[in-house]
């Protein structure tokens, strides 16, 4: 790739004194030399870029929640909702090649003895067991103790490429946690937690906590919901929708063709999952 001059600015170094010129020589060749790179390269989205939201392919988004086994990358899918300890640099390497988007599911709430972090929680924010196998539930209101272990797990994703970070977890007070916090006390930890993401360059988005989204949905960019089609809870998520921010629906049970005439009604993206939520997946037709 070659580059040519105008004839004003040949003109204008012809003239230059010589020490000028010694001093803008080398400039000149750095830029020459980076010019066809920069101009011949399409620009990369860095790792731990937030994920954009705005404008989905169609309209619609498509959706992939993986938690066990190795990931299937080839499914049809725009988003991945991943385990950033399980899966690989390889993988998620391989769905960003293809444009994907990648959000990965973090325990805000709660951790399990098999989590690599497991021993920087002290024993006095561990609480009741959760409904995860080894879980516990977590003292939110000790955010001086959590902040920094919940950075570090956020930190894995970015450093993995992921652009987005889903809470899961985050609903405590609504269970039996161990530990004296009610509604408001889990407000201003979710409300803090997804500052952090934000802040290590993630999209902070939340996993079920249904009786919650009025009042989170302007901290969240995009929410993730379990069964609210069997449960009858549908409705409580449209601050999202309303908000113009995406949810992504599961079901579990019941065949797509009577589901999902409720949840993408609702305009949510919806799939069928197996509950172990292996590779396998049935999405919902787009509207």
């Amino acid at each position: 790739m070659r580059i040519r001059l105008p004839a004003s600015a040949v003109r204008a170094v012809a003239t230059l004194p010589a020490a000028a010129f010694r001093r803008l020589a080398p400039a000149a060749v750095v830029l020459t030399l980076l010019t066809p790179l920069y101009g011949c390269r399409a620009e990369l989205v860095p790792p731990g870029a937030p994920t954009p939201w705005a404008s989905p392919p169609g309209g619609y988004w498509r959706w992939q929640w993986q938690l066990r086994g190795p990931v299937d990358t080839g499914v049809d899918a725009d988003v991945f909702l991943l385990d950033p300890v399980r899966v690989t640099s390889t993988e998620t390497a391989a769905l960003r090649r293809q444009g994907r988007r990648l959000a990965c599911q973090v325990p805000v709430g709660s951790y399990a003895g098999s989590d690599p972090d497991a021993t920087r929680f002290p024993a006095a924010v561990r609480g009741a067991a959760t409904r995860r196998s080894g879980g516990h539930w977590l003292d939110v209101r000790r955010w001086d103790v959590l902040r920094p272990v919940l950075a570090d797990r956020f930190r894995l994703c970015r450093g993995k490429g992921f652009g987005a970070v889903a809470f899961a977890d985050a609903d405590g007070y609504a269970h039996r946690p161990g530990f004296p916090f009610g509604f408001d006390d889990q407000l201003v930890f979710n409300r803090r937690a997804a500052d952090l993401a934000r802040s290590l360059g993630l999209s902070p988005g939340l996993v079920d906590d249904v009786a919650q989204v009025v009042a989170l949905a302007p901290d969240f960019d995009f929410a993730v919901n379990q069964e609210c089609v069997r449960l009858r809870q549908c409705a409580k998520l449209l601050p999202f929708v309303d908000a113009g921010k995406p949810v992504f629906h599961v079901e579990f049970t019941g065949a797509t063709g009577v589901f999902c005439v409720t949840s993408v009604g609702y305009g949510f993206s919806s799939i069928r999952k197996n509950r172990t939520l292996d590779a396998w997946r049935r999405p919902c037709p787009p509207p």
